[in-house]
């Protein structure tokens, strides 16, 4: 299954007035993750999955992939908000993202199945003084051995595509750190639920072209390859 926590920086209208001096913020990476939803829209369409969960309300509103109480749940413009407000935005922006994809979860575990998850993200090549080098991340947890191992046999076809592509795990950031992933790791037995994490520098959705088109093109073929070959490997006959 497929999510993508940051797809747009939409402002919805009884905020604007808080955000009207924000425009350049919430065009920056802080606001949302360029490229992500098409990306997760091209894994949709190739892969023919029916459900993709996402949301194109700007994370600096309430950032769905941070756990409630978290420091960063809520940005620097909402942070000062009545607690009224702020539990709001948790109750109609929050809650339903992260209900309705643990609900699906939980209901294809109950029936004996291996679930999954990717959430895919996107990361800016510029972070303060730091120029990454990394052009894609697999993120997961390294004490689960089912989620190495997807990520392993993805990372492969991903360097069989594209030699040039510097393809790293746990790059740029953990895939144990404080997410929505990390969260339903706990809901969930690693035997079942797989919480993978994708990212993607900007650079290939910012400057465009052919670098883009292949981007959109290789990781979701490369992925669907990895899936097979680990449904082979689990001897998973009804995985496509």
């Amino acid at each position: 299954m497929l999510t993508c926590e940051h797809g747009g920086n939409k402002v919805p209208g009884p905020l604007r007035q808080q955000f009207q001096n924000a425009t350049e913020t919430l065009a920056s990476h802080r606001g949302w993750d360029p490229g992500a939803l098409p990306l997760a829209k091209r894994f949709a369409s190739e892969q023919r999955m029916p459900q993709l969960y996402f949301s194109d309300v700007s994370r600096l509103i309430v950032e769905l992939n941070r756990s409630i109480g978290h420091p960063k749940l809520f940005s620097e413009f909402t942070r000062e908000l009545p607690d009224e407000t702020k539990a709001s935005l948790i109750e109609n922006y929050w809650t339903p993202h992260r209900d309705q994809v643990q609900k699906t979860i939980a209901s294809h575990v109950n029936h004996g199945d291996i679930v999954v998850h990717l959430s895919v993200h996107t990361f800016t090549q510029f972070f303060g003084e730091e120029v990454r080098t990394t052009d894609i991340g697999l993120l997961y947890d390294p004490k689960r051995d089912l989620e190495k191992t997807v990520c392993s046999l993805w990372r492969n076809e991903l360097q069989q595509y594209n030699p040039d592509w510097k393809i790293r795990r746990n790059d740029p950031y953990k895939g144990n750190s404080d997410g929505f992933t990390t969260y339903l790791r706990e809901q969930f037995p690693a035997a079942q639920y797989l919480g993978l994490e994708l990212e993607v520098c900007q650079k290939f959705f910012l400057n465009g072209g052919q670098p883009w088109k292949d981007m959109l093109a290789a990781v979701p073929r490369t992925f669907s390859q990895a899936v097979k070959d680990f449904a082979a490997m689990m001897n998973i006959a009804s995985l496509p």
